[in-house]
């Protein structure tokens, strides 16, 4: 599980108790983020995670994982899917951030550049304040949910954050998912306003036909749609270990 920007590793809890007693389900903290040591360079690239993750994974003996990235993780885990095929034997993009295709050392992007400025003038929690309600779809029905968004957001520091912030500038998550050569599923909140529905197509219409999967929608779920429909994010995981296994509810086209 490869959380997004502004999140980390525990933002996975509630989705835990929904999936398979017996699988065995790791979260990482993200490079610069929980108790991880940043990445070397101002400006690493979706492959410098990657490249990390294939060192995380290495460290904890896994030869092979079905792969899970959530926004920002997403673009880690395309890279990774396309540079290492075989240590992955499933993919799911879970309401995949495209990137900016910005070069690498340029100027960045200014959704970039403006999330680094916010963490900078406001500090990690007034930054987590203004930001976590976007998240949630009718965040005034889910004060609880708010609150655990904001919880985990208000946890980001530099550079780690920076460095992410930068890896979203320059990434080009359109053309890994091109070279990607496993069975790939995509999922999205129907009313993600932050990584929309219409980004979640393109990846899935730019998957090779041979291993494009499922575009499934959850159609109460915002942006941090695992916390928000933890047991439909679930079913769409057990469907894609299980290919063909129906569940839960929401959209799914082939």
């Amino acid at each position: 599980m490869l959380h997004g920007i502004g999140s980390n590793a525990h933002s996975f809890a509630p989705l835990i108790p929904h999936l398979p007693q017996d699988w065995r389900v790791i979260a990482w903290n993200a490079p610069g983020y929980g108790q991880s040591a940043p990445l070397q360079g101002g400006w690493p690239v979706a492959f410098d995670y990657a490249q990390a993750l294939l060192d995380f994974m290495d460290r904890l003996g896994l030869d092979q994982v079905m792969l899970a990235g959530h926004s920002l993780g997403a673009l880690t885990a395309g890279a990774f899917a396309a540079s290492f095929r075989d240590r992955v034997s499933r993919l799911l993009l879970a309401s995949p951030a495209l990137g900016h295709g910005m070069a690498r050392g340029g100027p960045p992007s200014p959704a970039a550049r403006t999330r680094i400025s916010d963490l900078e003038a406001l500090g990690p929690e007034a930054f987590a304040a203004a930001r976590a309600a976007r998240l949630v779809h009718q965040p005034e029905a889910s004060p609880e949910l708010v609150a655990a968004v904001q919880r985990n957001m208000a946890q980001v520091r530099m550079p780690g954050y920076g460095q992410a912030a930068r890896m979203l500038a320059s990434g080009r998550l359109l053309d890994d998912a091109r070279r990607i050569a496993v069975p790939v599923d995509v999922i999205v909140g129907a009313c993600d306003a932050v990584t929309p529905p219409e980004g979640a197509r393109r990846v899935h219409a730019a998957l090779r036909p041979d291993w494009r999967g499922t575009y499934t929608v959850l159609p109460d779920a915002g942006h941090a749609l695992y916390q928000q429909d933890p047991a439909g994010f679930a079913a769409a995981l057990v469907a894609l270990a299980e290919p063909g296994r129906a569940s839960g509810n929401k959209e799914v086209v082939k």
